[in-house]
């Protein structure tokens, strides 16, 4: 197993646990700190718009990967499966997609983006645009593709096992 070093200004003083880090260096806060300042620009943008976050992730993994089933959807579109049934309920109510029973499984349904979906996704992919080339004017394009490249390396490391 490898060891980390830890820095001593990194561990609270007289912490009754030796290895509590500040949360300034905690990798989970720091995760989350990091989502927030890149996913509240990303909210006002859809706050117009007739979808949420989580509606979005749905729509742009259909539009880049294709009819799928609900549970790639939902590994693709980081949801948790009963979220993901509620979800797109409302969206197949609305028109965004449409959901058939999968030829080779009935139990299984094939959900695939539909003409209103993909004009939301028209509609606010400029603006998405603008979000991104703002991000990689500040942060720079080499960091944030090794930002990229280490988080999905990260997602491989299993924890705890």
């Amino acid at each position: 197993m490898a060891h980390t070093l830890i820095m001593t200004s990194d561990i609270i003083p007289d912490s009754p646990t030796l290895r509590l880090r500040r949360t300034n260096r905690s990798l989970p806060i720091a995760l989350l700190r990091a989502r927030e300042t890149v996913m509240g620009p990303v909210r006002e943008m859809l706050a117009d718009s007739p979808v949420n976050e989580q509606k979005w992730r749905v729509l742009r993994v259909l539009e880049e990967n294709g009819p799928q089933d609900q549970n790639t959807i939902a590994q693709q579109a980081c949801l948790l499966l009963p979220s993901l049934t509620r979800i797109l309920r409302a969206m197949e109510e609305d028109g965004l997609v449409s959901r058939l029973a999968d030829p080779e499984d009935r139990r299984r349904s094939i959900v695939t983006i539909e003409a209103a979906g993909r004009a939301i996704l028209q509609e606010c992919g400029a603006q998405a645009a603008v979000l991104v080339e703002s991000l990689r004017a500040q942060y720079g394009e080499a960091k944030l593709e090794q930002l990229l490249d280490l988080l999905e390396d990260l997602q491989k490391v299993e924890i705890g096992r």
